[in-house]
């Protein structure tokens, strides 16, 4: 036995003793794990088709089957779900994907319930969802059920979704939402959004860190080499005495790397928002895939039994500490797996899917990807975002993807260990892909932007942000939007923010502190800031936008005129944020309060810094208490447009159960029209 298998067979046989989870025949064990580990997760839902996703413990005989009534008759369809409909990416001993797409003969019909089951054949016995899965169904319903809605009218959103943010979570708060309309399919929201930061890959609690090791020993997920790391490969890492909060220790002690280390582990100092907390970054494809299985389902905590490593006095009491916010976050998965089996979901990234301050500049990609480690960082959770949220969007854009997604997964070696040379080129085909945005022929339009991997990089200072979407892709947003008379937009990031705090950020940015206060906002970069105006006030395009965004922690409404055509247009800022994020409330009460005073309509500040060719009006939450102009609470917001395509109702519903926020226009508030930063934002 060579020295190295030998190392690696001691550190896995430590991690196992780690984590108190035996060492088991697979065989043995298989039989004890249920059939389905996390799903159906319901995506992309249009007349013609049905996209879902699931994860489960072994190879499946499965048929989804719909009923749906049409003309007064029952319709049903029965579809096996093999391989012609059903792709299957194999990421573990006991542990699979499977991306089903089914293409459906005849259209469903529309603002009518559709019942739709996954039966399981299994030992001549065929049980559906209700056997296996009861918790996914509403009550009184035998069956889950969606809506293919005839208009974008109604849309659920939120973003920012944290698991040991000690906060109710606003995914079991819109599935109460949907379950209040369930015998009103036409009041049903066509889509929940996910605007970004689904998970936290960055930002993990040591509780969950833990449940995440647990599930891979259990499901076999399967290991990786690590080039370029201090330890040689994931098993090392997972038993390694500084695998828990202090992983800025395992990185390359190279000088190179004295910025990816402050980057990625360093938990960068933030005082005027936030501080970042990445001890427990995670790095391996098996730890990012099982962080989707265990926020996204209650099953797998069924048969995890995660344990507290050895750990200091104080690292132990941060550790019992987060134990009781993912205890509750566990408590409210249920309601939260079944809103997304029930309620046709999309998604896009932004940075905590990956890791803080993805992409923020050119510096930081040529740190981040000039190393093979950073890079293998970056790539596994990019990997595991087409895998669980991305193909969902828009399979057709990962046709080639998924292919070689199978193949890195073909074959283990003796260890279990993934084929380095194939892992890395599916990463590198990753980061040159231009297909994560995507839009829907929806009435009106959806467009869903990445503003994270198509930036506008500033090359003459590549230490500044780079714009969030680069000149070509936001000529392919034109190109989209041309003869529209309205569009539904979701940008992660909010296109008119909060005008001290975009200040702020730019001060930050010329001293050369981007990094310290996450200055990634539309204006902070001349060019791409200025072509999304110039789409704006051509005339061929919308009349009428609603940008949906989410990011920031708090959430707000803007009504903004630009006045540079005869006619508008009118866009609709409106952000909700986050899922299961605040920010600090006694802070954002001050930044309120002080961007109110300094930016009044008189102020010299307002002046030197308002943009003529637009207005800006805030709507105002109806519980302020004391004039606030945001709104500080987890929850998931709700919008319904009209015909036209504006906005007759902004909601944000709330996480702790009180009633939902309303914002009011300016009209039904008696209050003066503009003030503040209400009047203008930073020119880019």
């Amino acid at each position: 036995m060579s020295l190295a298998r030998a190392h690696r067979l001691r550190a896995r046989r430590l991690f196992f003793m780690i984590l108190s989870v035996p060492l088991t025949d697979p065989d043995s064990s298989a039989a004890h794990l249920p059939a389905v580990l996390a799903g159906p997760v319901l995506r992309r839902v249009e007349a013609h088709r049905i996209v879902l996703w699931l994860a489960a413990s072994r190879a499946l005989d499965a048929t989804l089957v719909i009923d749906c009534s049409r003309d007064g008759l029952t319709v049903s369809h029965r579809v096996a779900l093999d391989g012609t409909c059903c792709r299957e990416v194999v990421v573990g001993r006991e542990a699979r994907l499977l991306l089903v797409d089914v293409q459906l003969p005849q259209p469903l019909p529309l603002d009518t319930p559709i019942r739709y089951d996954i039966l399981l054949s299994e030992a001549g016995v065929e049980r559906g969802v209700a056997g296996w899965a009861p918790h996914l169904l509403y009550p009184g319903r035998t069956a889950l059920e969606f809506v293919v809605r005839s208009r974008l009218d109604n849309v659920l959103f939120g973003s920012c979704r944290k698991p040991s943010h000690p906060v109710r979570d606003g995914l079991a708060r819109a599935d109460a939402v949907v379950m209040e309309a369930l015998d009103r399919p036409q009041a049903r929201p066509a889509f929940l959004l996910l605007c970004g930061d689904q998970v936290y890959a960055d930002d993990v609690a040591g509780p969950m860190l833990s449940a995440i090791h647990a599930l891979i020993g259990r499901l076999g997920l399967y290991g990786e080499y690590l080039e370029g790391a201090v330890v040689p490969d994931s098993d090392a890492l997972y038993a390694h005495p500084d695998g828990y909060y202090r992983r800025e220790k395992l990185l390359p002690a190279i000088k190179s790397n004295d910025d990816l280390r402050e980057r990625f582990f360093g938990g960068v100092e933030k005082p005027i928002f936030t501080s970042a907390s990445a001890h427990n970054h995670l790095v391996t494809l098996a730890e990012v895939l099982a962080m989707y299985l265990l926020v996204w389902s209650p099953v797998p905590w069924q048969f995890v039994a995660p344990a507290m490593p050895p750990l200091e006095a104080p690292l132990a009491r941060r550790y019992r500490a987060e134990a009781a916010a993912i205890s509750g976050f566990r408590a409210e998965l249920p309601q939260a797996a079944r809103v997304l089996a029930n309620q046709p979901t999309l998604m896009i990234f932004d940075d905590h899917d990956v890791t803080d301050d993805w992409n923020l500049s050119a510096k930081w990609e040529s740190t981040a990807y000039g190393h093979p480690f950073s890079r293998r960082i970056v790539g596994n959770a990019l990997m595991a975002y087409a895998f669980c949220q991305g193909w969902g969007n828009d399979p057709d854009a990962f046709a080639n993807v998924i292919p070689a997604a199978e193949r890195v997964a073909e074959n283990p070696d003796a260890t279990g260990h993934l084929d380095a040379a194939r892992q890395d080129a599916l990463i590198d085909a990753l980061l040159q892909t231009r297909g994560w945005g995507y839009a829907l022929p929806t009435t009106p339009p959806l467009i869903v932007l990445d503003t994270r991997t198509q930036r506008w990089r500033n090359d003459d200072h590549p230490s500044q942000p780079s714009g969030l979407m680069d000149w070509e892709s936001l000529c392919e947003l034109q190109q989209r939007l041309l003869d529209q008379s309205a569009a539904v937009i979701v940008s992660p990031a909010p296109m008119f923010g909060v005008k001290l705090i975009e200040i702020i950020q730019r001060v930050m940015t010329w001293t050369g502190h981007a990094l310290m206060v996450d200055a990634e906002n539309w204006m902070a970069h001349r060019g791409s800031a200025g072509t999304m105006l110039n789409i704006f006030r051509h005339t061929r395009t919308p009349g009428n936008y609603v940008v949906l965004s989410g990011d920031v922690h708090y959430s707000f409404v803007y009504d903004i005129e630009i006045r540079a055509r005869e006619r508008g247009p009118r866009i609709w800022q409106i952000t909700s944020s986050g899922l299961k994020n605040e920010f600090p409330r006694r802070l954002l009460d001050w930044l309120d309060r002080l961007n109110r005073w300094l930016y009044a309509p008189e102020s010299p500040l307002n002046r030197l810094t308002k943009r003529r060719d637009m207005e800006i009006v805030p709507r105002v939450p109806d519980r302020r208490r004391a004039g606030e102009r945001v709104w500080n609470g987890a929850g998931v917001g709700q919008v319904f447009l009209d015909e036209a395509g504006r906005p007759t109702l902004v909601l944000h519903h709330n996480a702790d159960g009180s009633p939902p926020t309303r914002f009011l226009p300016a009209g039904e508030t008696g209050l003066v029209r503009r003030s503040a930063a209400d009047r203008a934002t930073p020119a880019p």
